[in-house]
């Protein structure tokens, strides 16, 4: 079997979902998820270039073929990996479909038949689109009556805060569509400090984290788990404050605290507070986890496998978090193609906590995919399929329909 193309399309959801599709001589086509990043379309054309007449079933000589490639380009880490984390995907289908198993056998087997979800509220409301550089854009699917002013979401806001009975509101929905775990963000307007960019926070922005926090606590009690996100913007001394006072809530963890990638600024939150800590969606490959779970600096490990390599990779983190008696609750704003691929990791680690959803509002999700049961997920939690490879296909009507301009389709 060899590779004769590699195809891409764009589909503009919350997030813009860029789908790789791996073409044999066999008449087999593997689909994959790429994270988003700026020019990735183009990486991924080059890449093509690298794995045609190559046999797709030997998956990781051409992981490590891929590396090397772009190795000049610095291949530690980075942007490549959203590329390279979709192509993987869309080998391990191929070689599913040719053995006529689920990915999930190919890692190994399952652990369990159910994939807990967890629902991303974000705030008092959805979240809306937002492009390749977190601006926000007028959804392709809502109607067009008003002026969209495109904004930055890590910028200088003016909002008003959502009233805390939208988030209460918020809350009971989402739990009463079956899910058992609700994440809300906390960096939302009204908790940012005198400056948006020293990472520091007053005593009226703690206070008003605190009080959306209680708000949706009292509204869902405790036998729903909670967690929060700070999307990695505040300092050390200031997110131990804000934590100290969210303890009484028994937060299932805080996400993000501090910017990725400081090793002892996790270390410094997580030794001086009782929630646990959760992070890991902007970091790469085994090397970028290492450090904070070989020494504990989180309680929680949270891979986004359309970006941090693939799924053999996120494999490895999970048996090294594992072997620190650490849960795996993988970050994850992908279409249904990159939910069930992450699903598949899900159902084969030991140390699986809970899987993001983070596209409720987006009215097409579900009609993006055919060749399964829907809804995807059903009462919280994803079952799933006994299809080879992946399990679902692309339904390229709809992906049509909501596609980037701009970009190529397949």
């Amino acid at each position: 079997m060899k590779i004769v193309r590699l195809k891409t399309a764009v589909v503009e959801g919350n997030f813009d979902w860029t789908f790789v599709r791996i073409e044999t001589d066999e008449g087999i086509h593997g689909l994959g998820e790429c994270f988003f990043a700026p020019g990735l379309t183009s990486i991924l054309r080059s890449l093509e270039h690298v794995l045609l007449g190559e046999d797709p079933r030997d998956i990781h000589r051409l992981f490590r073929k891929l590396q090397l490639a772009t190795s000049g380009a610095g291949s530690v880490a980075g942007i490549v990996y959203n590329a390279i984390s979709g192509i993987e995907a869309a080998l391990w289908d191929v070689l599913g479909q040719w053995l006529e198993v689920p990915i999930y056998r190919l890692l190994g087997g399952k652990f369990r038949d159910r994939i807990r979800v967890y629902a991303d509220c974000h705030g008092g409301e959805a979240l809306e689109s937002l492009d390749e550089v977190l601006r926000s854009r007028a959804p392709s699917w809502t109607a067009q009556t008003i002026q969209h002013a495109p904004k930055d979401y890590f910028g200088e806001s003016d909002e008003a805060p959502s009233p805390l009975d939208d988030y209460r509101e918020h809350a009971l929905a989402m739990r009463s569509k079956g899910y058992t775990v609700l994440k809300f963000d906390l960096d939302v307007p009204g908790t940012q400090g005198s400056d948006s960019y020293n990472r520091c926070l007053t005593n009226r922005a703690i206070d008003h984290m605190v009080g959306l926090t209680g708000a949706i606590r009292e509204a869902v009690g405790f036998d729903t788990d909670l967690a929060v996100d700070c999307h990695w913007r505040y300092s050390v001394s200031d997110v131990v404050k804000m934590a100290h006072e969210l303890e009484p809530f028994r937060l299932l963890w805080l996400e993000d605290p501090v910017p990725p990638g400081n090793a002892d600024a996790l270390r410094a939150v997580s030794s001086r507070i009782r929630i646990p800590v959760a992070t890991g969606e902007n970091l790469f490959l085994v090397e970028g986890f290492r450090e904070i779970v070989e020494t504990h600096a989180l309680g929680i490990v949270t891979p986004d496998v359309q970006k941090v390599g693939g799924l053999s990779v996120a494999c490895q983190i999970a048996n090294m978090a594992d072997e620190q008696t650490i849960p795996v609750a993988p970050h994850n704003i992908s279409s249904p193609v990159g939910t069930l691929a992450s699903a598949h990791y899900c159902a084969a680690i030991p140390n699986f906590l809970a899987l993001e959803f983070h596209a409720d509002h987006v009215p097409f999700w579900n009609d993006l995919v055919e060749g399964m049961e829907k809804p995807l997920i059903q009462d919280g939690f994803i079952r799933l399929p006994e299809k080879p490879g992946l399990g679902l296909q692309l339904n390229e009507d709809v992906a049509r329909k909501y596609a980037r301009k701009g970009e190529p389709f397949f």
